[in-house]
């Protein structure tokens, strides 16, 4: 599975082209957060640019559509490799199960909040989640993630902290193994060969001592931002079989109601089917301007320009950015910028995505939370590289 497809670019930037790629790529940006359809519509919306990003190609007669790009566009969200498994199927299928036996699933995750502590509870799903996605896959962990915060007892606010910091640790710790995303597998084949042979093991020990501690330090700071005003009391008293709230100790209800209807589970599921249809044609599209201009600037700056992640998927940036003949610091800085920045907007990670739409939050909601913690991570790592000699 990948969300782009290489294509053979002039080596020499086509001016008019790659203006109209950069308005292009600020409509993206700005639309969403400007426009009430396009901040409702994001699936639409990003498969309207998508198509304008590859049909803009043709004007300067270097066509990017074909029979290859069309086909990818189709299989990816329903195609795992070779696998006839994808997003499109796991969503689909787990939140139908969910759908069937909403009820077990809701009195068990309150049961579980009711029973130990609110901050253990949120830590323990942010750090295993963050850890497992990369055995487990994204797609696993955020759907898991989704129905997990859908069932807490938490306000609307308290759900959206919760999952975007889980989307976080979840888009850091897939890439310590190939199973866990697309950026994963395409960063071992690009460095498969000398001098780095890179295999099944390689992103584990080069990454682990990154990614592993920033989950966990994640799930301190969910714990203790989320869990704050929660853990006075989160319990409930059982009367006549029903859960009954203490009025002194919250205002959340005590078991969050399934809202879900048989409909809207299949629509969200097309719906991530559309949106991963369309970042294949938006990555395709844009590919011209990372060849032409980001892949020429020092390590420094690339590692801030990566931030890109956070609208056009990682995967993509990985393949065209990386290479066997590039420093090892350098490949580290990299593909951390693109991890972290990733998870920023709702298109720039799978797991954003599955939530977003099972929570139903916005890209202004998302990038309200989403921007602040990203900018504040990549500082954080940018002084840990340099300090490192990383950078």
């Amino acid at each position: 599975m990948q969300y782009f497809v290489m294509v053979a670019l002039p080596v020499a930037p086509v001016w008019g082209w790659a203006v109209g790629l950069i308005i292009i790529a600020l409509m993206v940006l700005i639309m969403p957060f400007r426009v009430k359809w396009c901040e409702h519509n994001l699936e639409f919306f990003f498969l309207i640019m998508g198509i304008l990003a590859v049909s803009i190609s043709a004007i300067f007669g270097h066509n990017l559509w074909n029979t290859e790009l069309i086909v990818e566009a189709l299989k990816a969200p329903v195609m795992i490799g070779s696998l006839p498994i994808g997003i499109f199927q796991v969503v689909l299928i787990f939140c139908i199960l969910i759908h069937l036996f909403n009820k077990p699933f809701y009195r068990g995750v309150n049961s579980m909040v009711n029973k130990l502590s609110i901050r253990f509870c949120i830590f323990t799903l942010i750090v295993i989640l963050g850890i497992v996605s990369s055995v487990i896959s994204v797609i696993v962990s955020s759907v898991v993630l989704s129905e997990i915060a859908a069932a807490l007892p938490f306000s609307r606010n308290d759900r959206i902290k919760l999952v975007v910091v889980a989307c976080f640790a979840i888009g850091l710790g897939a890439v310590l193994t190939p199973l866990g995303e697309p950026m994963s597998t395409i960063l071992i084949q690009r460095l498969s060969g000398p001098p780095y042979n890179a295999d099944f093991g390689w992103a584990v020990s080069h990454f682990a001592i990154y990614v592993v501690p920033a989950c966990f330090i994640l799930g301190i700071f969910g714990s203790i931002w989320i869990g704050k005003k929660k853990d006075s009391k989160v319990l409930t008293e059982t009367v006549n079989g029903k859960g009954i709230v203490d009025p002194l100790a919250t205002k959340e209800p005590a078991v969050t109601e399934y809202s879900e209807t048989l409909r809207s589970v299949i629509t969200r599921a097309v719906k991530v089917f559309g949106f991963v249809t369309a970042l294949v044609l938006l990555g395709t599209g844009l590919q011209p301007l990372v060849e032409w201009f980001l892949i020429k600037v020092p390590a420094v700056a690339l590692y801030w320009i990566n931030s890109i992640s956070a609208i056009l998927d990682n995967a993509t940036l990985t393949a065209i950015e990386i290479n066997a003949q590039m420093a090892l610091p350098k490949i580290i800085a990299m593909v951390m910028g693109l991890l972290i920045a990733g998870g920023m907007l709702i298109p720039g990670n799978i797991p954003n995505i599955v939530v977003a739409g099972r929570l139903k939050i916005s890209m202004k909601e998302w990038a309200r939370l989403g921007v602040p913690i990203g900018i504040a991570i990549m500082t954080i790592f940018f002084v840990i590289l340099l300090v490192s000699g990383r950078i």
